[in-house]
Order: structure tokens, then C-alpha cells, then sequence
């Protein structure tokens, strides 16, 4: 429906609520004249009752769970009162006349008295019941979806796994064989402990700068032999005096691991002094 469909519809709306309460209302100001009501409260009467009813469905349109029920149970009350006022009216002629005062709502005493109660107390009720629901109203808070909460959480709140940090597995092997007595070896027999090839887990988005690289996301770096660090430690330390062949030097300069460096230095040491004794001789 476009958008003036749905204002005729609401102007209608207006219009037929508006003489549906002109009606009422003549009705339930009789009957406020005839319970004791002077002038003026015979006018409000109908404000209490049916005013209420507008309220009350407003508030169902917004409250949600048990409020809502509550705000449907006075709807549904009030308009069953007012109904039950209106037919009291339309059985009863002396009501109509514009010079009535205190009268009876019904022939009987029990239910005139039932009827002169449901009349007296529905302003009181309209006290307490429409405060409620304002209350209510004014307090209620609407739901949050549970979708559109996870929606605004950031990357600072999750873990690392679910960033897709990559997750190494440890290297697995053989259960260790028996001991077989020596000389009765079957070498193919024997198991080889496999180490499998981990691989980084699919990384579904760039990964972050975090720090340290893992080891097993580092290059690897070729192993030199002996003979090839003591000849790359002659090229290095040709010109240093004896004093400074130290290891923790020879180890900075080979970029090599203490004990081998240790092994380079005493073996360059001793070539030295070797050379020296010649020299002397």
C-alpha cells in the first residue's frame, strides 16, 4: 500500500473511532449522572473508561512478554465494562432524560448494587491500572538480538585461534623396539622413527605481526661441516692476534653454536703454535 492508501486508512480509522466514542459516551455519562456524578464528572466519566482502553492498547503495541499480557487483560476489561455500561443504558429509558438525577441501574437489588459497584469502581481502577502500564512503558527495554550482538564484536576479543593463528602439531614416532641380542640384528627389521611434515594450518586471512616467528615458520638455515667452519675461521681470523682467538668471539663471527666454536678455537690455537715452533726452529 502506498504511502496515501495508508493515510486514508488512518484518517478513516480516526473517524470511525472518534464517532464510536461520541456514542459510548453519552452512554456512560448517563450513567456516572445517575450513580451521583455531578456535572463535571458526569463529562470525564467517559474519558476514564474508554481513555483507558486506547492507553492500554498502546501499551500492548510496545510491551513484550508477561507485560503485554497484563496490558491485553485491562484492554479486554475495560472494554467488557464498557460494553456492560452502554447495554445498562439502552435497558433502562429513565437514563435517557436530561433531568435525571440519583437513580437505579436495574430493577433487582443485587444487581443494581453489582452495577452501581462495576460503576464506582472503574476510575479507581483506571488510577492504579493506567499507572502501571505507563510505568511499564517507560521502563521496558526492547530485546537485543543475539545475532547483531555477535556482529559488533572486534578482533581484540577473540583468541588466537580463531584469528587463524596456525597450529603446529608435535612430531610423531614409533613405539621404541624391543633390545635384540647383538649379532642377530635384522637391520630392516628394525623401526625408523618418521617425523611427519607439519604445515602450517590455511590462514584465512592475512596474519598479524605478533612478535617472535615461530620456529617452525623460520627458514632453514644450511649445517656446516668441521672442516668448512675451521677453514671459514682461518679466512675470519687471519689477521687476529692470539689474545683475542676466544670463543665467544669465534662463535659472534661464525654465527656458530659455543661448543663448536670452543673446537674451532682450540684447533686454530694449536695450528698456531705449531707454525710458531717452526718458525723458531
Amino acid at each position: 500500500m502506498n504511502r496515501t492508501g495508508r493515510v486514508l486508512l488512518v484518517l478513516a480509522l480516526v473517524a470511525v473511532v472518534g464517532m464510536a466514542f461520541r456514542v459510548s459516551w453519552n452512554a456512560l455519562r448517563d450513567v456516572a449522572r445517575a450513580i451521583g456524578a455531578d456535572t463535571t464528572a458526569a463529562w470525564l466519566y467517559p474519558f476514564v473508561v474508554d481513555g483507558l482502553m486506547a492507553l492500554a492498547l498502546v501499551a500492548a503495541l510496545v510491551l513484550t512478554g508477561d507485560a503485554r499480557k497484563f496490558a491485553l487483560r485491562v484492554l479486554a476489561s475495560y472494554t467488557l465494562a464498557s460494553l456492560v455500561l452502554n447495554y445498562v443504558h439502552g435497558l433502562v429509558p429513565d437514563l435517557h432524560s436530561e433531568s435525571i438525577g440519583w437513580s437505579r441501574l436495574a430493577e433487582g437489588d443485587w444487581t443494581n448494587w453489582a452495577l452501581v459497584l462495576l460503576a464506582t469502581s472503574l476510575p479507581v481502577g483506571s488510577i492504579y491500572f493506567g499507572s502501571d502500564l505507563v510505568a511499564k512503558v517507560l521502563h521496558h527495554r526492547p530485546p537485543v538480538d543475539p545475532g547483531e550482538r555477535e556482529s559488533v564484536q572486534t578482533d581484540t576479543n577473540q583468541s588466537m585461534a580463531e584469528l587463524g593463528e596456525p597450529v603446529v602439531d608435535e612430531p610423531t614416532a614409533l613405539p621404541a623396539p624391543e633390545p635384540v641380542p647383538v649379532g642377530s640384528v635384522d637391520v630392516s627389521a628394525v623401526p625408523v622413527e618418521v617425523r611427519v611434515p607439519v604445515a602450517a594450518a590455511e590462514v584465512s586471512r592475512p596474519r598479524r605481526a605478533t612478535g617472535r616467528v615461530p620456529v617452525a615458520a623460520r627458514s632453514a638455515r644450511p649445517v656446516r661441516s668441521e672442516a668448512e667452519l675451521l677453514a671459514e675461521a682461518r679466512s675470519l681470523t687471519e689477521s687476529w692476534p692470539v689474545e683475542k682467538l676466544t670463543g665467544e668471539g669465534i662463535r659472534k663471527a661464525l654465527h656458530t653454536s659455543a661448543a663448536k666454536a670452543r673446537v674451532v678455537r682450540e684447533t686454530l690455537k694449536a695450528e698456531r703454535e705449531r707454525d710458531a715452533a717452526a718458525v723458531v726452529s
